[in-house]
Parts: structure tokens; sequence; C-alpha cells
């Protein structure tokens, strides 16, 4: 009678397969899902690359771009920073710590936003404008432009402005997640007799951020300017008596995770009208400040949202 065969242990296919592996040069553990999320949106901004698409839809992927990039920070860069406050710095499955992962997707992240003004700057914006879509900066303005402008800032945007000086009765206020807003460096003093060094400005969110010009202005072509453009250029009406040295754009993303105990929610809807509001007010995950902003109003920005470079 034959002898029957001694059953195979289940570990030695998982051995194999293991030595097979290491190899093949295959790592043996558990990747982050967050430089994976990373690498999405670069193949997103792969299609933006693409100069044989049209200019618009590579501007679309741009913004396509910035959308991802927004959430991506707002849950998952927003849970790595609670981890390290939290003192959450377990390696889980041979995966890298909250710190490692984090350090990690800043410069990526750092890397995509900088490849991303490259193309709009650089190929997006120049190829638009050979298809006779321009977006003006205040040095292209016609004095017409320059008029329609100068009346639109009056009627549309004064109504909505309320300019903030800070000084030890006004501190620095909450920002809005995502909000467009505007720190000003200043000289003088207000109509009060108040000195106050800087002052910030928000942008109103009632209006649209790209304002077309009319063709009685425009002429041929399409022209579009940047509602930043328009608060810059005419900013002195709000601060009379006072110079205004310099103004810089700036904005904040937000912590906009919700949290909902299961074991001790009992009514959904109340949970989430409580944590809902929250989300424009949450602890602050990116501040993001248009290039040539000085050193020591960015040191002041990071001061104010308790951030570091």
């Amino acid at each position: 009678m034959p002898k029957r065969k001694a059953p195979t242990s289940k570990q030695k296919p998982r051995a194999r397969a293991g030595a097979k592996a290491a190899a093949w040069g295959v790592p043996q553990r558990i990747l982050s899902r967050e430089p994976g999320m990373l690498a999405f949106n670069r193949r997103v901004l792969a299609q933006a690359q693409d100069s044989d698409a049209p200019p618009l839809e590579r501007l679309r992927f741009l913004c396509i771009v910035s959308s991802n990039m927004d959430e991506f920070f707002e849950i998952r860069v927003a849970e790595l920073k609670e981890r390290i406050k939290l003192g959450d710095e377990i390696s889980r499955y041979g995966e890298d710590t909250a710190s490692q992962i984090l350090a990690t997707v800043s410069d990526e992240a750092h890397a995509i936003v900088a490849e991303q003004y490259r193309l709009l700057n650089e190929e997006v914006l120049p190829a638009l404008a050979a298809s006779r879509v321009h977006f003006l900066q205040e040095k292209d303005w016609s004095r017409e432009q320059h008029k329609w402008l100068q009346d639109y800032f009056q009627r549309e945007m004064v109504p909505l402005l309320t300019p903030i000086g800070l000084d030890p009765a006004h501190p620095f206020p909450r920002v809005l997640n995502k909000s467009l807003n505007l720190a000003v460096a200043l000289e003088g003093r207000d109509a009060f007799g108040r000195s106050s060094g800087t002052a910030i400005v928000q942008a109103p969110r009632l209006l649209p951020r790209v304002i077309r010009l009319p063709e009685t202005v425009a002429g041929r072509g399409f022209h579009f300017v940047l509602l930043t453009s328009v608060l810059q250029a005419f900013l002195g009406a709000l601060f009379q008596g006072m110079n205004v040295l310099g103004s810089y754009p700036f904005r904040v993303t937000r912590n906009s995770d919700l949290f909902l105990d299961d074991e001790e929610i009992k009514n959904l809807r109340t949970a989430l009208q409580g944590e809902l509001p929250q989300r424009h007010f949450g602890d602050t995950v990116r501040l993001e400040i248009a290039a040539g902003c000085p050193e020591d109003m960015e040191n002041f920005l990071l001061q104010q949202f308790d951030l570091t470079p």
C-alpha cells in the first residue's frame, strides 16, 4: 500500500511567495494611501500637459487638480495632522508613520503645485491668448477698461467689503475655509486716528472670481480680469488717509473631516447639524500665499494660523 504524503504546511506557499517577491524587489509592506492619491492627481495633471489638447481643456484639468488638492488637504492631510497631534505615531502593517507620510506628501504636493503654475503661466495662458482669450493684469488695462473696472469696484464690490484693521481691539479675524483674502500692509492713521499697520480684507464670496469685460471696452476676443486684480488696484479707496504699501492674496484650507461617534449618536440629523457648520472653521492645514509676499508678512500669517513653512 503506497504511503500517504504528509500534508503540506500552509506556511510554505507563503514563504515561497514572499521569497519570490523579495527576489523581484517587491516590498513586503502596506503602502499608505495618501501618496497614492497624489499619484492619481499627477495623472490628472498629465492631461493638462498634453500640448495637443485644446487650451480650454487643459485649463479645465488644471482646475480639477486644484479641486482635488483642496479635498486632499481638507480630509487626508487633516487626518494625518490630527494623528500627529494625538501622538499616534504607530506604524500600521509596515507603513510609514503619520509624520513620515506627511513629509512625503508635503514634498510631492509642492512639486505638483509648482508644475501646475508653470503649465498655466508658460503654456496654457499663452495658448489661450493665441485663441483671443485673454486674462488681463492691471498693467494691461486700457484707459476705458480701467474706468469700467473702477466703476465695477465701486458699484459691486465696495458694498460687500468689510476691511478689518488689526490692533489690540480688533484681533485677527476668523477666516473661512477656502475663502480668498488679502493681507494689506498700511502706513499712517485711519479716519478714527488709529494706526494699524496691517488689515485683512475678505474678497466677496457672492461675486465671481473671474470677471468678463463687456465688448464695449474689451474689443476683439474675450477679455477677463481676476477679482483679486480689481481688489488690489482700487484697495486704497477703503483706507482713506492711509497709504497702502502692498496687498497680498492668501487662502487657507481647513480640516473639514466629519467626526461622528457611532456609539454616542442617537440622531444622525442632529449630529450633522452640529458638525457641518464647524467645517468652515476647523484647524488650518494649508496656507496659500501669492508670490511676491514679503517674508515678514508671510511669517505673520503663518503665526496667525499656527503653521510652519
